[in-house]
């Protein structure tokens, strides 16, 4: 399934989501602070990440920041969840907010549908045109003769 790095500094917290999320069938990597969290990103490239806003050091904003300075990072989507209200004009660094306590079926809503999205159009059952037709076409039987 899908690779999801989750990012908190409440250990209970993280590996109640780990153990949520390994039964769905994604497999689960978990960091303790943004630093923790960039390094892993940026070795294993997740398909999603889901981080807390309030961390020491290197916060959930900054590790956004810094996560969308590397191109093969910066389409990752990311939940952020936080007690506190975001800033709208830091709204643009993560795909969903989610206010905490985190309800586990919200969290699930969300990963599901951001995973969803990153999907292959003909995965998604979206329409895709056939491919265009190559130079060299046969030559039909009623010219040659």
């Amino acid at each position: 399934m899908s690779t999801i790095l989750l990012v908190d500094d409440e250990v209970d917290s993280l590996w109640l989501f780990k153990l949520v999320l390994e039964e769905r069938g994604h497999h689960v990597m978990v960091a303790e602070n943004g630093s923790a969290a960039l390094e892993k990103a940026s070795r294993f490239i997740p398909d999603l990440i889901v981080t807390d806003w309030n961390m020491p050091g290197t916060d959930g904003v900054e590790l956004c920041q810094r996560l969308k300075c590397y191109p093969a990072l910066a389409q990752i989507p990311i939940v952020m969840a936080s007690g506190q209200t975001p800033p709208m004009e830091k709204s643009v660094l993560w795909n969903v907010f989610i206010q905490k306590p985190v309800e586990l079926d919200t969290l699930e809503s969300a990963i599901d549908s951001l995973l969803l999205q990153r999907l292959p159009a003909p995965e998604r059952g979206a329409h895709v045109p056939a491919p265009p037709a190559a130079r060299w076409q046969p030559v039909p039987w009623k010219l040659w003769g």
